[in-house]
């Protein structure tokens, strides 16, 4: 295999958790009396990291709350879910498990936190797979900015453009991009609309694990 280091997206990439927070985020406003719209992330502007979201809800809705109350809001309903109910995609362990068997370093790079990062992977067995995760906190810009995927590079000690980034959503692809690594996508229902440009951006597409574990078998 050519690469080095495989860093994976979380949410909707290697746990299947993207209508979680659909549910999260309408608990969250409709507690305030707030209704979620379609459009609740049109105009979020920069990247997508936790903290970057928590600004956005605060200024589009003129919330009362600080950023930490905001945070903390989410976190009591998301916590719940990520460490009893969100289950890994199919395929997910058998692709680990080929990564790990050929000594490919492993990472995570993703927007969400280490708290509910750690719980998911915890609950689902995976998390000694990853020798560092890197997520959306302590100011680091979130996705299409690469930073979260650099960051994960050089914990692994990788230089990027050997490292592949396995992604779902666009602004992860584009992260990849433009942190020059190479990116597979994979589907997710709640991506399934923006295929044709996933698919346009990124290297490879995949509709699962099995399809990717059987193309990366043979590179």
């Amino acid at each position: 295999m050519k690469y080095e280091a495989v860093i994976f997206d979380l949410d909707g990439t290697l746990i299947d958790s993207m209508g979680i927070w659909s549910q999260i985020d309408n608990d969250f406003l409709t507690s305030g009396n707030i209704k979620l719209t379609e459009d609740l992330f049109e105009d979020l502007e920069g990247g997508n990291s936790f903290f970057e979201v928590a600004a956005h809800f605060k200024k589009k809705f003129n919330l009362p709350e600080s950023m930490e109350e905001i945070i903390k809001g989410w976190m009591k309903i998301a916590y719940y879910h990520y460490e009893n109910t969100i289950v890994l995609k199919s395929g997910v362990l058998e692709f680990l498990d080929f990564l790990k068997s050929n000594k490919i370093k492993m990472a995570i790079g993703t927007s969400n936190v280490r708290l509910l990062t750690e719980a998911v992977l915890k609950k689902n067995g995976i998390l000694d797979y990853f020798e560092t995760i890197v997520t959306g906190e302590n100011g680091i810009k979130g996705k299409p900015f690469p930073d979260i995927f650099l960051t994960a590079a050089k914990k692994l000690n990788v230089e990027p453009n050997n490292c592949l980034v396995i992604e779902d959503l666009t602004d992860g692809v584009k992260a990849a991009k433009n942190a020059e690594m190479s990116v597979w996508a994979i589907f997710d229902k709640f991506s399934e609309n923006k295929k044709n440009i996933l698919v346009e951006l990124s290297d490879n597409y995949f509709n699962n694990y099995k399809e990717m574990l059987d193309y990366i078998k043979k590179i």
